[in-house]
Order: C-alpha cells, then sequence, then structure tokens
C-alpha cells in the first residue's frame, strides 16, 4: 500500500479519536444557563493573546489590505469562497440537507466554469447564493450539544462543539484530497487573504468589539453565541432571534457587557 494512503488513513483515524475524545468531554451547559463559560479565565488569556495578533499584525495588515482595489481584492474572496463550496456540499449530504447541496453544488459548477474558476461569481449574480455550513452544523443536527464556550488561539470564539467540528473539517474537505501540495498551498494562502480582506472591510465593527467595549472578551463572546445559534436556527430562548437585525437582542444579557458599547451600529466599511 502506498505510503500517501497509509499516511491519510492514519491522519483521519487520529481526527477521529481527536473529536471523539472532545466530544465526549463535552461540557454540558447546566439548565437554565444561556452563557456557559467554566473555562472563563483561560479564555480570557487566550483572548488577550489573539487581541495581541490582531493590534500588531492581523489589524495594520487588513488596513492596507482594504486599500487595494476592490475589482482586485472580490476576486480573492470569490476564489476563496468558492474553494469552500465542496466541503459544505459534503456537510450538506451529512445533514440531509438536499436543498442546501442542490444550491452549493450548482454554484460550484457555475462559478468555477462561468466564473473562470472562481474568480467571478456569476452565480450570486442570478441569487443562487451560498447555504454556508461547516461540520460543527452537521454535529448540531446530529443533536450534539454546544458545549462550553472556547475562545481558541488565532481562530478566536468558538464553542467545543465548533472547535471539534473545526476540525474535521480540514480533513473533510475534498479539496485536500484532489489537489497537490502547491495548490493546497495556494488554496489555504487564499482563504488567509480573504480573512485578511474581510477583516479590513469590516473594521469599524471589529475595533469597536476589540478595543472600544469595556470588556472586549464580554462583547465578542455574546455576539458570536447570538449569531451562530441564530444560524443554527437556535434562539437563546428557544426562537431564533436574528442578530443581525439587531445584534443585542437575543433574549438574554451577559453580565459583564459594556452598556455604553455599541457594536451593533452598521458598518460603512473602509475609508478610501
Amino acid at each position: 500500500m502506498p505510503l500517501s494512503v497509509l499516511r491519510s488513513r492514519y491522519l483521519r483515524a487520529t481526527c477521529v479519536l481527536v473529536v471523539a475524545t472532545l466530544l465526549s468531554a463535552c461540557n454540558v451547559a447546566p439548565a437554565g444557563v444561556r452563557i456557559h463559560d467554566p473555562y472563563e479565565a483561560a479564555n480570557r488569556r487566550v483572548h488577550e493573546f489573539n487581541k495581541g495578533l490582531d493590534r500588531t499584525i492581523v489589524r495594520p495588515v487588513a488596513t492596507t489590505v482594504a486599500r487595494v482595489p476592490s475589482e482586485i481584492t472580490d476576486t480573492v474572496v470569490n476564489f476563496a469562497d468558492n474553494t469552500a463550496l465542496p466541503g459544505m456540499v459534503v456537510n450538506g449530504l451529512l445533514q440531509a440537507d438536499i436543498e442546501g447541496v442542490a444550491s452549493n453544488t450548482l454554484r460550484l459548477l457555475l462559478n468555477s466554469t462561468v466564473g473562470l474558476g472562481g474568480l467571478l461569481d456569476p452565480a450570486d449574480a442570478i441569487g443562487l447564493f451560498e447555504q454556508s455550513t461547516d461540520f460543527g452544523e452537521t454535529l448540531a443536527v446530529w443533536g450534539v450539544p454546544e458545549g462550553a464556550y472556547r475562545e481558541l488561539p488565532v481562530r478566536g470564539p468558538s464553542t467545543e462543539r465548533d472547535a471539534a467540528g473545526g476540525l474535521v473539517d480540514i480533513f473533510l474537505d475534498p479539496l485536500g484530497y484532489a489537489l497537490n501540495g502547491e495548490q493546497r498551498a495556494l488554496v489555504t494562502g487564499t482563504r488567509v487573504a480573504g480573512t485578511l480582506i474581510d477583516r479590513g472591510r469590516y473594521a469599524r465593527t471589529i475595533d469597536s468589539v476589540l478595543y472600544d467595549s469595556a470588556d472586549s472578551y464580554a462583547q465578542a463572546r455574546i455576539l458570536y453565541l447570538q449569531n451562530r445559534r441564530f444560524d443554527l436556527g437556535q434562539g437563546a430562548a428557544g426562537g431564533a432571534v436574528d442578530p443581525y437585525a439587531d445584534p443585542c437582542a437575543g433574549g438574554f444579557e451577559d453580565p459583564y457587557a459594556d452598556p455604553e458599547a455599541d457594536p451593533c451600529v452598521a458598518d460603512p466599511g473602509p475609508s478610501q
């Protein structure tokens, strides 16, 4: 058996073992607790690390990237988004989401051909929008509990379920097996660039949370949980509250939140 095949099987087996361990250790929230953060002290240390990384590297680079003409940055974001679609199709199948699978598959085919490999986005122009999903959502569909809130190094806000799902997504992505080393490096680099572009585009909103809040950790935590639960069709109190219509809604309050901070202000984008 070729060494590459053995290595691939070993990595997948290791991934399954790690995820199973993470999920078995999932810290289920006590009844009535809507912000379950038993690791707050450790999370806050990671948050300070992430905030320092953003301040010294990510934010300055993103600010510079934001000055690049949108005709260029749009193609990078389009390409990065297109490379994420195969993994979303797989997760859609695991969730038995036939409509999402069909939409993402058609979008992938259209943008990869008419859209010149994903550099353009003709699918968007005809109303064929991305049905974003990941293995964290797949686990939620399967009934795996959210677990405790975690802030991950570099990646940022997450939960135990989403952290495990993010690890699986790395091995679940079909492109990881279809591309060679140089092509995988290109895809990874483009996705990182897309993240930096988004950081520049939403600089005002992100800066208001990280640098204008009395407690940036608590602000980031509550916004992440509200947005994630809404994306999964879950409300803070059982109903689906739209945090994009009112990010400060959700049916619960964060005792650490700064009442004067307003991360809900619409972001006009970076100044040109």
